[in-house]
């Protein structure tokens, strides 16, 4: 699929956000993040899974147990969250897999949604969850992408 960031590319951003917001306080309790993201336990639970699997997340069981980043919030990026939950972004079909059109190989805005892609891919990997917590705290006259 080209690229389109889902609800739950969204509400799984805002997650990591919230556990990288309390980081501190770690382990997180789902209901917590559930209530604080205004989502159902049951679908915040299998966002979470899918970024523990990923190794950006890991749960503490038992009581006193819930969520923490496997890592410090300015080391982990926009893009690796996305990956996870919304698998490759590309522009169009066609830049991950040229088999889909048979115009991909001659096509004259072929390169140009390579290149797009690319520089996408640059600007949320330079974009960690620390920044998003920085501007969100302080957005007067801030720019979270740097061109």
């Amino acid at each position: 699929m080209a690229l389109q960031i889902t609800t739950k590319g969204c509400y799984g951003l805002r997650a990591m956000v919230d556990l990288a917001r309390h980081h501190a306080d770690c382990p997180i309790l789902l209901g917590s993040v559930a209530q604080r993201l205004g989502v159902s336990r049951k679908y915040l639970h299998a966002m979470l899974v899918a970024l523990k699997s990923a190794g950006l997340v890991r749960s503490i069981r038992g009581s006193g147990g819930g969520y923490c980043l496997t890592r410090d919030p300015e080391k982990i990026t926009v893009a690796e969250v996305l990956a996870v939950l919304e698998g490759a972004l590309t522009l169009r079909d066609c830049v991950r897999d040229p088999e889909v059109c048979e115009r991909s190989r001659h096509c004259v805005t072929h390169q140009l949604w390579t290149e797009l892609g690319g520089t996408l891919e640059s600007l949320l990997s330079a974009i960690t969850l620390r920044d998003l917590i920085e501007f969100d705290d302080n957005p007067q006259g801030r720019t979270l992408i740097q061109l």
